[in-house]
């Protein structure tokens, strides 16, 4: 039996029969639980201060303060100064390759997911972004940035830190692979492409793979 503490879950939606569902279906894993409740982006910004979630699960379309809003308050290098611990956010939408779904990661989410899929894709969801993963299959991402992105910028001073095996790595990061396919690609261990993937994090100064990517197609670093 794991030692592990659950994670620990925040659900954020405007119809409580919604939130209900969702709330008995993660509470029934082991290794989840929802630790509180909100009604609107408000709600969410004050609970996160409060429970420290480590996932968030946030609808996009809500009175008051929208998902994406609230995405983007959570966020903001003061909050993420102040907080003690990891914050990871999949927003919830009805809409396939929503709009409003690539802003909330361009400004921090982890991916997305449609509101009618599975009870195990969900609860695999909140498990893969709280490792600092995407949930969402790379093509998504690539459409989703890629109209988001119809401008690119500059890339920033702290680019040209990187070595030509980190740009490598990030490069394959952009485009989905993991861990075990970039080593395969570029003929290095894994672990090696950890390390490589945790110096790219800390030069960049960026949270997680998510935000490698979005950071590349920002500066039309990949296809």
């Amino acid at each position: 039996m794991s030692t592990q503490p659950p994670i620990r879950v925040l659900l954020v939606d405007d119809q409580e029969l919604f939130r209900s569902g969702v709330a008995i279906m993660v509470d029934a894993q082991p290794d989840l639980a929802v630790v509180g409740q909100a009604a609107d982006g408000h709600q969410a910004i004050r609970a996160v201060d409060e429970l420290e979630p480590d996932v968030v699960l946030m609808d996009l379309r809500m009175p008051e303060l929208d998902g994406v809003a609230a995405t983007r308050e959570l966020f903001a290098p003061a909050r993420v100064a102040r907080r003690r611990r990891p914050l990871r956010v999949v927003v919830l939408t009805t809409f396939d390759l929503d709009e409003r779904a690539a802003a909330a990661i361009r400004y921090g989410a982890s991916g997305f997911l449609l509101k009618d899929t599975t009870p195990a894709m969900l609860c695999d969801a909140i498990r893969t972004v709280h490792r600092g993963n995407a949930v969402l299959a790379p093509g998504d991402l690539a459409t989703l940035l890629d109209g988001e992105y119809r401008q690119r910028t500059p890339v920033p001073p702290e680019f040209a830190q990187l070595t030509a095996k980190e740009l490598e790595v990030l490069s394959a990061v952009a485009r989905g692979l993991s861990n075990t396919e970039i080593a395969a690609q570029i003929f290095i261990s894994e672990s090696t492409t950890k390390t490589h993937v945790g110096s790219i994090l800390r030069k960049l100064r960026l949270r997680d793979r998510v935000q490698i990517a979005v950071f590349a197609h920002e500066h039309g670093l990949v296809r």
